[in-house]
């Protein structure tokens, strides 16, 4: 394979094929889809940046792959499931978090935090990174850099669109959240409130850039309605032809205009 195809390792398994070939990889057998398949979302085998070119977001596939964990720069993993295993122990170096039920923030953000003083990349992962991961990338968020929750779901979110919260793990970020800011927020309109469904909405109360336009409204007291002015008392006037014409010039409906010509002949005879 020449120098130049290998430098452009594929972005959705991370081996070194023709991708966009069709040409089927040798090592995991991934293919491009039929046309039937192209509707299904395409996950990447890359981690998802967070906060450049240090806080990284992804699922227990993207910290098994560390051949693109290096090409990233990645050294440090930060593991929020404690059944998944730390492959790699010889390449990174690992922090997992213990418990598998309840998140303990203040334990994975003293991690992050020193990888930051560290100046050393770091992935936070669980087993999809839709939810555990996700959480704790938020928090961090809120505790290092003062972000709102909604602010810090939404950065996220535009960042790695697979994200789902599930309800536990939202209602433990609530929790944190009122235990660093208070209950400033709680009244705050726009939160995600989880239906039945276990889908939050994704208006978080602050401005965003795609928010409709307020509608303005037309019904100021101060202004009246056209139609409500009262009638002006103008007599009837009688039908006259000359619609355009001065009304000194308009003739009545029935007689023949004056000739202005007295020497021409009237045409009725007379």
């Amino acid at each position: 394979m020449r120098k130049r195809e290998r430098e452009n390792p594929c972005g959705v398994c991370g081996h070194y094929h023709k991708y966009e070939e069709g040409e089927v990889c040798g090592v995991c057998g991934h293919r491009m889809p039929a046309v039937s398949e192209k509707s299904s979302l395409q996950v990447s085998a890359f981690p998802s940046e967070i906060l450049p070119e240090f806080l990284y977001l992804g699922s227990y596939d993207n910290a098994s792959r560390s051949e693109l964990l290096k090409t990233q720069g990645i050294s440090r993993v930060l593991n929020t499931v404690p059944s998944c295993q730390n492959l790699y122990k010889n390449s990174f170096t690992y922090h997992c978090l213990q418990d598998d039920k309840s998140l303990p923030f203040d334990d994975a953000i003293q991690f992050i935090e020193q990888c930051e003083k560290d100046r050393a990349r770091v992935l936070v992962h669980c087993m999809s990174g839709k939810s555990r991961s996700p959480a704790i990338v938020i928090a961090y968020l809120m505790k290092s850099k003062g972000w709102r929750l909604g602010q810090g779901y939404q950065w996220v979110k535009e960042r790695r669109p697979s994200v789902e919260l599930t309800q536990a793990v939202y209602q433990q970020l609530q929790e944190y959240k009122q235990k660093i800011f208070g209950s400033i927020e709680s009244s705050s309109p726009g939160l995600p409130v989880f239906q039945s469904s276990g889908v939050p909405s994704f208006g978080f109360g602050f401005p965003m850039p795609n928010d409709p336009v307020p509608v303005p409204a037309f019904n100021n007291l101060g202004t009246s309605s056209i139609f409500s002015n009262p009638n002006l008392d103008i007599p009837p006037r009688e039908f006259t032809f000359g619609a355009g014409q001065n009304n000194s010039s308009a003739v009545p409906f029935g007689e023949n205009p004056p000739n202005p010509n007295s020497n021409d002949i009237s045409m009725d005879g007379s």
